[in-house]
């Protein structure tokens, strides 16, 4: 008789998450009671505003508590519509729009809907560390586009065009870039949509951190390039970052109408709505100004140079100074270390944490995140000057 195997073959296929497992030990340590300096976080340290809060409060009080329609309520979807065609020029109607358990569920719902065995999807690298996962569970295949640090890590069109196949069926595009912080500008976006539509490449365009762009940098949508890329680009994006509402679990997506029915029947058959409280604090959010993520845009900003000064000063580091995001991408190359056994030690040895470069393609680098308070940034920093000086 034959053995039938416990576990899905598919599941052979993926890695853990660097950045879960890092994070899950940071937290035990912390618990434990040591003085750990977390930059592996890759959510914000404020509060998500009392306003929102509020109105989610509000919701339970009024029972507002059972299903609402499997893509989100016509209110929010209505909102979602609004901040597309004010922030990113784009006109998404309600019937086009899809609202998951966070943007991390919205590019897992897309691939599923458009991948095919052996597809190929196209991932610059460095990359975020879901991204590949995502496409072997979809049995497709990653295909990575590595990228120079002369270049702010973004890929060149002349990466793009050698990296496309007769198999190549999509491109994710990631502006302000996890773990790099790189920003496409228009130019090269226009660049970028001009290609996919010569080849009929779609795309997944993940603008999670679109409120995070620094030095006047402006975010771009590249599917606000003309009809032609509008329908080949799904557009996704999210309350987690802008507003620190990453547990509360809301995602959206925009995208052509027959790509978003797909979607819609996927979630009909594997979560159907993402929680109606969620939804009901992500109007509270969409609905008041930029205020609250202006302040964040300021903060990060200020952490974000004086890390880069305080590294400026170790001659074994190096780095791209991030455009966007809260993160900045180390090379950590000249300690003559691996990206796993450098983050074990520091973490180990100094409870410092930060997230290994290899899940996201660079093994030569790690992830400091700097979504935490100057503070704590001031007491990681001295700690891991003084940890290089002995190695």
């Amino acid at each position: 008789m034959p053995t039938i195997s416990r576990l899905a073959n598919r599941l052979t296929k993926i890695n853990p998450s660097s950045t879960l497992a890092i994070t899950s030990k940071a937290k035990k340590l912390k618990a434990e009671g040591h003085d750990v300096v977390n930059f592996a976080a890759g959510e914000t340290d404020f509060d998500t505003p009392g306003f929102i809060k509020d109105a989610a409060i509000e919701a339970i009080k009024s029972g507002f508590t059972r299903y609402t329609p499997t893509t989100g309520t016509q209110e929010l979807k209505k909102l979602i519509s609004e901040k597309f065609n004010k922030d990113n020029s784009l006109n998404y109607e309600p019937n086009q729009i899809v609202v998951s358990c966070g943007a991390k569920h919205c590019i897992f719902n897309t691939l599923l809907a458009l991948i095919n065995s052996g597809d190929e999807v196209l991932i610059p690298s460095p990359f975020w560390v879901s991204y590949p996962e995502m496409v072997n569970l979809c049995e497709g295949t990653p295909r990575f586009i590595k990228t120079d640090p002369k270049n702010n890590f973004k890929m060149t069109i002349g990466d793009l065009e050698k990296s496309i196949s007769p198999k190549t069926k999509l491109l994710i595009v990631n502006s302000p870039s996890n773990p790099t912080g790189c920003v496409y500008n228009a130019e090269e976006l226009k660049a970028i949509a001009k290609i996919c539509v010569k080849n009929n490449i779609f795309v997944i365009s993940d603008e999670i951190y679109e409120k995070l762009t620094y030095d006047n940098l402006k975010h771009v949508s590249i599917a606000s390039f003309g009809k032609d890329i509008y329908d080949l680009t799904i557009t996704v994006n999210g309350v987690s970052k802008s507003h620190a509402m990453t547990g509360w679990r809301i995602g959206y997506l925009g995208g052509p109408s027959d790509i978003v029915s797909a979607i819609s029947n996927l979630q009909d058959h594997s979560t159907s709505n993402p929680a109606s409280i969620s939804q009901k604090a992500a109007q509270a959010a969409l609905s008041a100004p930029d205020e609250f993520s202006n302040k964040l845009l300021l903060e990060f900003q200020k952490r974000r140079d004086y890390i880069a000064e305080r590294l400026k000063r170790i001659k074994l580091l190096g780095f791209i100074l991030p455009q966007g995001a809260f993160y900045l991408f180390s090379d950590i190359s000249k300690t003559k270390l691996d990206s796993l056994t450098f983050a074990r030690r520091i973490l180990d040895e100094i409870s410092v944490a930060v997230i290994p470069g290899e899940g996201f393609g660079r093994d030569d680098y790690v992830r400091i995140s700097f979504a935490t308070s100057t503070e704590q940034i001031k007491k990681g920093m001295d700690r891991i000057e003084g940890w290089l000086d002995k190695l």
